[in-house]
């Protein structure tokens, strides 16, 4: 308590005291009230007017803060974000809506000039058909025209887009078989190897790859005709007797499968399949599913087999592993007719030496002067069916047509793959 507050306290003391019955007679209890006075705070005293006002708004003033800060929590002012109302009455805590931020603008795309606002395109795949006419002796008959073939996809007619026929390169692998069998195998092998590779042309594109457990690169894709000699020089010593055709056949396919253009595979090989991790049923569909790839089978060994055959001495240690008898090389023989017709080659069983060369020139001839048909399915879709072709060589006004060769009639032979499979709509 101040010194100025105190002299004010005894002044109204002593007007009090004045008061009283008997004046300032009252000693004693002066002195109590006196004392009491001093004790108790200014907020309980009567407020008193003139100056005496002035100065109890002074102290007021100065209690007021102290006041404020004595409120209770739920007397302060809840934040603006709550909401409610404000001021004397408690806020009401009512949530604020939070705003919705507005949508983002539509992405318009515009097409390029000259392209119309809307455009369908759906995907029809090209099939491409290798067809060889040849007369019943295998030789070529040229001078057809695009209106003497005629295509059926699962017995629908075909609309034929392009066509041509001439002379063209190649590309080529040969698929050698090459194990530590019979060395009449190997003899009959290398010796056909070497007349195709005799044929080959500058521009054309060839590989060399030979098997006997697994397949084995010996040269890759090249028009250096020096490589292909110098890659067949290295096939001199076999290592394993193991003739796993199935596994080869199909790793070669795989890898011509994803050159463009059309391929062609020359499989020279006694046609047995001894441990192949695949069977023939795989092996079968990869053959169909692979396009553009035409496959031609040369089979050796044929002369050390009618020899041992008709001295009944065809056994695993005379011929190939794996062989028990007749049976087992006249299933291989079938199986090497069966890659060649379904992909549109030609299959070869020579027996002498003297026939290498008439082979290896007609296979030359055969994949080089073909007619190239190509069509637009009727059926786009594209579920990985397998879809059988048929061509048919017709007259101009829809019949069969009647061919002459050297001004005599002539029976022909119509050689082109049985079908392909459809890609799929995961690929």
């Amino acid at each position: 308590m101040s010194l100025s507050n105190s002299s004010r306290y005894a002044e109204i003391f002593s007007r009090h005291l004045r008061s009283l019955p008997g004046g300032g007679s009252a000693g004693p209890i002066a002195v109590l009230l006196l004392t009491a006075l001093l004790l108790v705070p200014g907020s309980l005293l009567p407020a008193q007017t003139g100056s005496s006002g002035s100065s109890n708004s002074g102290s007021q003033q100065q209690q007021k803060p102290q006041q404020q800060q004595q409120k209770p929590p739920a007397q302060e002012e809840a934040p603006a974000e709550a909401g409610g109302p404000q001021g004397e009455v408690n806020p009401v805590a009512v949530p604020k809506k939070k705003e919705i931020p507005p949508e983002p603008p539509k992405r318009t795309v515009k097409n390029p000039e000259g392209m119309p606002d809307y455009t369908l395109h759906v995907n029809v795949p090209l099939v491409d058909v290798d067809v060889m006419v040849t007369t019943k002796n295998g030789e070529f008959i040229p001078g057809l025209k695009k209106e003497n073939f005629r295509v059926l996809e699962d017995g629908v007619p075909q609309q034929i887009t392009n066509f041509s026929q001439a002379e063209k390169p190649v590309t080529v692998v040969m698929l050698l078989e090459f194990a530590a069998n019979h060395y009449a195998f190997i003899n009959d092998m290398l010796t056909n190897a070497y007349t195709f590779a005799s044929t080959l042309k500058p521009n054309d594109w060839v590989a060399v790859i030979s098997y006997d457990m697994r397949p084995e690169i010996q040269q890759d894709f090249t028009q250096d005709k020096t490589k292909v000699f110098g890659a067949l020089s290295h096939l001199r010593i076999p290592g394993f007797r193991e003739t796993n055709l199935f596994d080869a056949l199909f790793d070669t396919l795989d890898r011509v499968d994803r050159i463009d253009g059309h391929k062609y595979v020359i499989l020279i090989s006694s046609g047995v399949d001894t441990f192949s991790k695949l069977n023939y049923d795989k092996i079968l569909k990869k053959v169909k599913a692979t396009r553009n790839v035409t496959v031609y089978t040369v089979s050796t060994g044929w002369l050390l087999r009618e020899y041992l055959e008709s001295h009944g001495m065809i056994n695993p240690g005379n011929t190939m592993p794996g062989t028990q008898d007749l049976m087992d090389y006249l299933q291989a023989d079938n199986e090497m007719k069966t890659y060649a017709s379904i992909t549109g080659g030609k299959a070869y069983f020579p027996r002498f030496e003297g026939q290498f060369s008439e082979v290896m020139a007609d296979i030359s001839n055969s994949i080089r002067n073909e007619y190239l048909l190509s069509y637009h399915s009727t059926n786009p879709k594209q579920d990985g069916s397998y879809r059988k072709i048929k061509v048919e060589l017709v007259d101009a006004g829809g019949g069969p047509i009647k061919l002459n060769v050297n001004g005599k009639p002539a029976k022909y032979n119509i050689i082109a793959r049985e079908g392909y499979t459809a890609k799929h709509e995961v690929e």
